[in-house]
């Protein structure tokens, strides 16, 4: 099934209002900084920076008092709404927004994953030409996998990495189609870790596009200075 759908309708959100406790920080993860911008800000310039994005939405935590003091609070591309509980939640919340007919695509970005290149965003947004289902950046596994004992540091058996990828963002899905996905995963209890989980619990088969495996997202502190790294080499 093909789409003509214009890249000009595209609409992002950020999913923010977590807390980011694995980074043994005062502050959320989003809000650390590498040089003079937070992760946050190095998130959202990714994405404004493309000229088929036009507006990003900003779910936030309720309690949250850093987000206007940051100079992108002051961009008019940029808006803000308040976040749920739940990762799903956090992106309806900004889903529920968009009132704009002609926003038929919605893209979702990790806020603590400021390394996004333009390269891989073009590629993922060009998927709305010929897709009707939408896609992610992912990158294919390089490793040996273990699982592990179920509770235990112990390994139970490998895991063949032939076909197994590593699932990154931005996920570009149509807009109608995502909400839809992500209510119905909701009502049904189940657990979403990215938007795709969603789209597959409801039988669609994402598209994976190969992207950089330096697009990482910084969840424990050692990430912070190999996210620094990157993004020097990106600016030089």
């Amino acid at each position: 099934m093909m789409t003509t759908v214009s890249t000009t309708g595209i609409i992002a959100v950020v999913p923010a209002a977590g807390i980011g406790s694995r980074m043994q920080s005062s502050c959320p993860k989003q809000y650390l900084s590498i040089g003079s911008k937070t992760l946050l800000e190095h998130s959202i310039a990714a994405l404004i920076d493309h000229p088929a994005i036009k507006r990003v939405i900003v779910a936030l935590n309720p309690e949250d008092d850093r987000f206007q003091q940051l100079p992108i609070a002051r961009d008019p591309r940029v808006e803000t709404v308040v976040g749920g509980a739940t990762r799903a939640e956090s992106v309806l919340a900004g889903l529920a927004v968009i009132t704009d007919q002609t926003a038929s695509w919605v893209l979702v970005h990790d806020a603590a994953r400021p390394c996004l290149a333009f390269q891989d965003l073009e590629r993922l947004i060009a998927l709305i030409h010929h897709s009707a289902v939408g896609g992610l950046l992912a990158t294919p596994v390089k490793d040996t996998m273990k699982r592990a004992k179920a509770g235990e540091q112990c390994v139970k058996h490998s895991v063949e990495r032939v076909d197994l990828w590593h699932a990154l963002t931005p996920q570009l899905f149509p807009l109608s189609l995502l909400k839809q996905c992500l209510q119905h995963a909701l009502e049904q209890g189940k657990e979403i870790t990215d938007e795709a989980s969603a789209l597959e619990l409801a039988g669609y088969q994402p598209i994976l596009v190969e992207g950089r495996s330096d697009n990482l997202k910084v969840t424990r502190p050692e990430d912070l200075t190999l996210a620094g790294f990157y993004l020097s080499q990106k600016n030089q």
